[in-house]
């Protein structure tokens, strides 16, 4: 979607990937609101978990190959793993940046 005004103009991404960010947007809210104290680390594990990195890469007659993988999720796992204050949000909201990951690279393998 694309909105002109004048000189400038406002590119929005499709609607679905909008509504998609903003339920995202409205279950992190929820889920920050069960932490007492520090609610803000939600986002954060979340955002983390989002990211993806390559760990491989060769160069082959029909083009480059990487190997990508969600090294984010992987770092908070081992974080809440070793470390002693787990609460079930944060597992989920690095649950679902695993998601946001697994989309990514879905989109990055498909073309």
């Amino acid at each position: 979607m694309e909105f002109n005004f004048g000189n400038f103009g406002i590119l929005l991404p499709p609607l679905h990937i909008t509504i998609i960010g903003i339920i995202i947007i409205f279950i992190l809210v929820r889920w920050s609101k069960q932490l007492e104290t520090r609610r803000f680390t939600v986002f954060f594990y979340f955002l983390i978990s989002t990211y993806i990195a390559p760990i491989f890469s060769r160069n082959t007659k029909e083009g480059v190959f990487e190997l990508w993988v969600p090294m984010g999720f992987i770092a908070v796992l081992f974080y809440m793993f070793f470390s002693k204050r787990n609460h079930p949000s944060k597992m989920k909201a690095s649950i679902l940046g695993l998601c946001i990951a697994l989309y990514q690279l879905i989109v990055k393998y498909s073309g």
